[in-house]
């Protein structure tokens, strides 16, 4: 049986976000590539243009979420949190928030595209110039560091390669200096 006749027959042939009946077709979940049953949805033109076009947005539309947020099938969660995610500065959908449970698994999937996710929250290591740092960068120390713990003096000019980001603290990065693994604080590099 095709992934979409698989659809249709779990959504009886309707909207899995809003019940519509007309122009319906599978729309498969990011971050997934290829549709299956499990990474897919089967929808009506209108969501899915809504979804991939998020200025051509009517929030009215978006009511239909209240039903369908408590849908048991994971793909239509994840869409469904999204959504609202998308739409909280509207009010009621913050509501519709604190009500959606979504379990561990499900919860990663909905955040893989960074939706719903605050920006003041995210941590971002800055350089000394105040460029964004990113793990894998090459680093050039600015000034020369005594190494707590490793017996040395780290050089200025030296160049850390393949730097790793320490995720709870914006102020430190981790690498390789004199052969040895160290914690850099990011107002001492700039990016090369």
């Amino acid at each position: 049986m095709s992934i979409e006749k698989q659809l249709e027959k779990r959504s009886k042939s309707t909207c899995e976000l809003c019940a519509a009946t007309d122009n319906l077709a599978v729309y498969t979940v990011a971050p997934a590539i290829q549709e299956s049953e499990k990474d897919s949805i089967y929808i009506c033109q209108t969501c899915s243009s809504q979804i991939n076009n998020p200025e051509t947005m009517d929030a009215n539309h978006w009511r239909c979420l209240n039903d369908s947020m408590w849908s048991t099938v994971p793909a239509v969660q994840v869409v469904a949190w999204r959504m609202l995610n998308r739409l909280k500065s509207e009010g009621w959908p913050q509501d519709l928030l604190d009500m959606l449970y979504l379990d561990e698994e499900t919860k990663i999937w909905a955040e893989a595209t960074g939706e719903g996710v605050d920006q003041d929250d995210v941590v971002k290591h800055i350089d000394s110039n105040g460029a964004v740092l990113q793990a894998g960068d090459t680093v050039v120390l600015i000034k020369d560091l005594n190494v707590k713990g490793g017996g040395f003096t780290a050089k200025r000019g030296t160049a850390v390669r393949n730097i790793s980001l320490v995720h709870d603290n914006a102020e430190q990065i981790e690498g390789k200096g004199s052969g040895q693994h160290i914690v850099i604080l990011t107002q001492f590099v700039k990016k090369n």
